[in-house]
């Protein structure tokens, strides 16, 4: 099926509408303005260098997002989301209990660890139990996160709230001269989109636009928050970046144009900083970035419209759609300075240690394709989701790779752009489209937006058995759910 002939079996469908909390779109600022907004608040910190054992308890919550309505949620460790962990390099040994009445599991989304102790669908954790995976770190410092994977649950059970952030560090952020103070000047900000209505309710129930595009919601929260300001100092600060959406493809940049440093993508630091306006950030992808607030005026951090849902995107042209955000800019968190807030960082770094992990193109011993399927039997509600033809099956292993080899990955989508995600692997983009990779693509990643073809060149370091294999996966993730995903061992 190409774009055309999915326009036209699209164009019939009637949608819903959506409640009637908006983004807020463009939004002009004075300090003024922000007076007696609630201040962001990060995630509680679990700093796991000193308690090498951290506990994360999937448990039932109750959560008010806007108003006073309260919300039947999931968390770790709390109602909704979970806590910031922070590692580094060494053992790794959490206790993850489920008190929750269904399976979960914790897939560690950025640490590269076997099979055995990934957390994917072939490892959950059932009421009652425990699962303790003793892993051992050994990655160079990186912002990565965790959520549940159980298969047909992960993409209600995220949007639940299964989720959290890992500060990946060695301890070394003082030497880059990079800002390290978390809540000051190091914010963490998980962007998620929920559909809310009139009374504060949160809704999840999908339809069948939903199963095509994925979910996607009329109200930004950030850190699980709505309606919130960031508080920063007058100098350098920096923001770590997660797409914890469910289908939401951001473009993210300032109101005022203010040019922003990215430091850091998926997998670890680049090499030296890049100066851009506009990063595109999909479901699952990280990126931390650098902002210069000197100048003491307040900047809202806004983003474009969803590519799959704009003008030239497939599911922009369906009329009535139920994300009205199809092509304009909205809001996703206004920053204002605190002159009490000290600020310890003014200039940007000249350059970064970037990750340690070399990827040759000469070293590739085999070139594989994969190609993203939403055939007829998707679009109607059924089955179609698949790759290369083949709908995702537990008791199937798609693939063997060799361990400690690197391959090249042709990854191919003729409808939608897909994030692509691969479990216990970093990649480097080699083209996108037969073109040079974007800037925001020239680190290495784990994850990666699909827009029709990209050459990925992958390494594989970590075993996984074929009784616990690897992931590889939209991460739009009512699409991972309805079968685009395939499963691959490490021998």
């Amino acid at each position: 099926m190409n774009r055309r002939q999915f326009l036209t079996a699209t164009s019939v469908v009637g949608l819903g509408a959506v409640g009637l909390y908006t983004f807020g779109g463009s939004s002009s600022m004075r300090a003024a303005d922000l007076e007696g907004m609630p201040r962001l608040k990060m995630p509680p910190l679990l700093d796991a260098r000193a308690d090498r054992s951290p506990e994360l308890v999937a448990q039932k919550g109750n959560t008010v997002f806007v108003g006073n309505a309260s919300n039947q949620t999931f968390g770790f460790n709390q109602s909704y989301l979970g806590p910031t962990l922070v590692l580094e390099k060494g053992d790794f040994n959490p206790v993850i209990r489920n008190e929750l009445p269904t399976p979960v599991s914790v897939h560690w989304h950025g640490l590269l660890v076997p099979g055995d102790h990934d957390g994917g669908p072939h490892i959950p954790v059932n009421r009652g139990e425990e699962w303790s995976p003793e892993i051992t770190i050994d990655q160079p410092p990186a912002t990565v996160w965790y959520h549940t994977h159980i298969h047909e649950r992960t993409a209600h059970d995220v949007h639940k709230g299964l989720a959290g952030v890992i500060h990946l560090t060695d301890g070394r952020d003082d030497d880059r001269d990079l800002p390290n103070r978390y809540g000051i000047d190091d914010l963490t900000l998980v962007l998620q989109d929920r559909r809310i209505n009139e009374s504060g309710f949160v809704s999840y129930r999908l339809s069948m636009p939903d199963l095509m595009h994925g979910f996607t919601g009329n109200t930004m929260l950030v850190n699980g928050q709505y309606g919130t300001v960031g508080a920063v100092p007058n100098g350098i600060v920096r923001l770590r970046l997660i797409n914890g959406s469910n289908a939401r493809i951001y473009s993210l940049f300032f109101e005022d144009n203010r040019e922003f440093q990215l430091i850091a993508t998926d997998a670890g630091f680049l090499a030296k900083p890049a100066t851009m306006s506009n990063l595109p950030l999909s479901p699952g992808e990280r990126a931390e970035i650098l902002v210069d607030f000197s100048d003491g005026k307040p900047a809202m951090l806004m983003s474009g419209g969803d590519p799959n849902q704009g003008p030239g995107g497939m599911m922009g042209r369906m009329r009535g759609f139920v994300d009205q955000f199809v092509d304009r800019d909205f809001a996703i968190l206004p920053f204002a300075v605190d002159e009490r807030m000290e600020a310890r960082i003014t200039k940007f770094p000249d350059e970064l240690d970037g990750a340690d992990i070399t990827l040759r193109e000469e070293d590739s011993i085999r070139t594989r394709s994969f190609s993203l399927d939403m055939g007829m039997m998707g679009m109607m509600g059924g089955g179609g989701f698949a790759i290369n033809g083949e709908p995702f099956d537990m008791n199937k292993v798609n693939l063997e790779v060799a361990l400690g080899s690197t391959e090249t990955w042709r990854v191919s989508s003729a409808m939608l752009s897909h994030p692509f995600h691969i479990h216990g692997a970093v990649f480097k983009v080699l083209s996108e489209n037969g073109r040079s990779p974007q800037r925001h693509n020239e680190g290495l990643k784990d994850t990666v937006l699909v827009q029709d073809q990209i050459d990925l060149l992958v390494r594989f370091d970590k075993p996984a058995s074929r009784e616990k294999p690897f992931m590889y996966h939209c991460h739009i993730l009512e699409h991972e759910d309805a079968g685009m995903m395939g499963q691959f061992a490490v021998v």
